[in-house]
């Protein structure tokens, strides 16, 4: 998130052309991509915890590294090991929540962590731009650095390992392509997987070029742009956990697809609404609440696809291509930026969003409503030392996620 407003900065410090910037958001979603399918499994096998710390360790030094760039391939060069380190991470990180919440709850659950994300969109972001445009672009990622130095230690303290059940299988190339080929059989993981694909490939298009945009375009400056993703922080903090808490008491997909029609809106009108620098701060509002809404309904919906064993890896791969999708939106939207401007860009990004928006109302189940949904009975417990479920059911197995809140029944998904 910090790299799209200091896209410029970098750009003159660098000498890197205005055409190749995009690239460097995209090599880090190529790296988060193929290494979230490859960690996918590990996490599956290995427990969610331990993977969660290696990528926060692997994130760590690549941040500190951002510190010896002196140009755009040096630069690339430690996107690509930071893009590692995500790719461990992202898919490990939904995942733990659904390991650890139930179904009922994973609403209200993800929409508070997606909300620690925005915390740190409100506090790393203005005071990243701030701080590249006063002393240079590698300072905010030596802070960043710092801070991931500090998750890593706090995981390592503090995060639980969830008492689901694991994979019983070694992890094997010929398994895991195995794997991810059965589900993607699946229609439902199959429509939802490309509904990922379209809902990064439109925030892309639509962010990366944004800030050079609103600098060369509409005459904002540096600390206008960091005050604007401190507005949208702001904005992801007040409606993602509401989102999240009315999706449980509602259901996801009306969420998902109101969010996305009205960002396909809000995408497209952007350069008919904002003329002057003030217009962009409620329009930026507007989208990023848009946004927030209907990130956490759908990571929720996609926990439920599959059994505890099958969810990293499940994840891993919806990551993955939604990482895909980024990547070609930041390639794609070099080029069109360059040749057609900043409007076609933000219809083409609309377009995208509303095309994921449809995918997931018409072709992606969702419990309770397109798919049945029985009580379960408390299996075990963090203090219970009785086995997990067998691995050969072929019908997930309701369980009892560690520290649920009181009131929280286990759920069972039962597929037709």
């Amino acid at each position: 998130m910090l790299i799209a407003p200091i896209l410029p900065l970098v750009g003159d410090e660098l000498g890197i052309r205005e055409g190749l910037l995009g690239t460097l958001v995209s090599a880090y979603s190529i790296m988060v991509g193929i290494f979230a399918v490859v960690s996918g499994p590990f996490s599956d096998r290995l427990g969610r915890r331990r993977i969660l710390l290696m990528g926060a360790g692997i994130m760590t030094g690549a941040l500190a590294l951002h510190l010896l760039v002196t140009g755009y391939w040096s630069f690339m060069a430690v996107r690509v090991v930071a893009g590692v380190g995500g790719g461990v991470l992202s898919g490990a990180a939904v995942s733990f929540v659904g390991d650890y919440f139930s179904y009922e709850r994973r609403g209200w659950a993800t929409g508070w962590v997606m909300s620690g994300t925005a915390f740190g969109q409100i506090l790393g972001i203005p005071a990243g731009v701030v701080l590249a445009g006063a002393f240079g672009f590698r300072i905010p990622f030596l802070m960043f650095a710092i801070t991931m130095g500090a998750t890593f230690a706090l995981m390592l303290l503090r995060l639980p390992q969830p008492d689901v059940q694991r994979s019983e299988h070694p992890v094997t190339l010929r398994r895991a392509a195995s794997d991810y080929l059965d589900m993607l059989r699946r229609p439902e993981i199959s429509w939802a997987s490309c509904a990922f694909f379209l809902m990064f490939l439109g925030v892309s298009l639509y962010v990366v070029y944004l800030p050079t945009w609103l600098e060369r375009e509409v005459g904002a400056t540096p600390n206008q742009i960091a005050l604007l993703f401190l507005v949208g922080g702001v904005a992801n903090v007040l409606v993602a956990p509401q989102a999240g808490r009315l999706s449980d008491r509602v259901g996801r997909k009306g969420i998902i697809l109101t969010s996305a029609v009205g960002l396909a809106i809000c995408m497209a009108l952007t350069t008919l609404v904002v003329r002057d620098v003030w217009m962009a701060f409620p329009w930026f509002f507007l989208v990023m609440a848009l946004v927030a809404m209907r990130i956490g309904p759908f990571s929720a919906l996609l926990t439920a696809l599959v059994r505890d064993n099958r969810r990293g890896s499940l994840l891993s791969l919806t990551v993955a291509l939604g990482q895909v999708g980024f990547a070609a939106g930041g390639v794609l939207s070099g080029i069109l930026y360059s040749s057609a401007g900043y409007g076609p860009l933000a219809g083409l990004a609309g377009a995208s969003v509303l095309a994921m928006g449809l995918m997931v109302w018409y072709f992606v189940p969702e419990p309770g409503k397109d798919v049945e949904v029985d009580a379960g009975r408390r299996i075990s417990s963090p203090t219970d030392p009785s086995p997990g479920p067998d691995s050969s059911s072929s019908e997930p197995v309701p369980h009892r996620a560690p520290r649920a809140p009181a009131g929280d029944e286990p759920y069972l998904v039962r597929e037709r």
